[in-house]
């Protein structure tokens, strides 16, 4: 796992252990090679991809997962993304991804400003460190669904092909 985010890890966790019974999951510190905060869907997926690359081969594993959060700032307002990325040893790579979400406007305009969302939103809600815990999703949903559970739907779509391999086929 590409980070050292304990609710990253523990989404990733879940998923990996419940497809892979006995699998070990291990968080490491790794470079998305993006911006703090990424900008679009294109360039979240390329800091996730680029995570779960490093952690595959710094961990020497047989999966890498990388977990990236960014926004996407359109027309219709800035809305969250968040994508997972899981490669394998052999370069079979899993991709999946939503998360969108409207973002309240004073936190698109800290973001545009240059704040990263996850200080934005402490800032909103006057609290520190939301982003290891409940996040920008658990606080906008009133506590519906926390991040842990968002980011778990993401790793499940990103380890499609490795669930049913058969499917998926070269």
């Amino acid at each position: 796992m590409g980070s050292e985010n304990p609710v990253k890890i523990a989404a990733a966790r879940a998923v990996v252990r419940s497809a892979f019974p006995g699998a070990e999951v291990e968080g490491i510190a790794v470079a998305s090679g993006v911006g703090d905060q990424p900008f679009g869907d294109a360039e979240t997926i390329a800091g996730a991809r680029t995570r779960a690359r490093a952690a595959r081969r710094a961990l020497d594993a047989d999966f890498g997962v990388g977990l990236e959060g960014g926004v996407v700032d359109d027309a219709d307002g800035m809305r969250s993304c968040a994508w997972c990325v899981v490669v394998h040893r052999d370069g079979r790579e899993g991709v999946g991804g939503s998360l969108a979400m409207p973002l309240p406007d004073a936190v698109a305009t800290m973001v545009r400003d240059g704040v990263e969302l996850g200080h934005a939103m402490d800032a909103l809600v006057a609290q520190r460190g939301t982003k290891h815990g409940r996040g920008a999703v658990g606080i906008l949903t009133g506590g519906r669904i926390d991040r842990q559970g968002a980011y778990e739907v993401l790793v499940t779509y990103a380890l499609a092909p490795f669930l049913t391999p058969e499917l998926f086929a070269r």
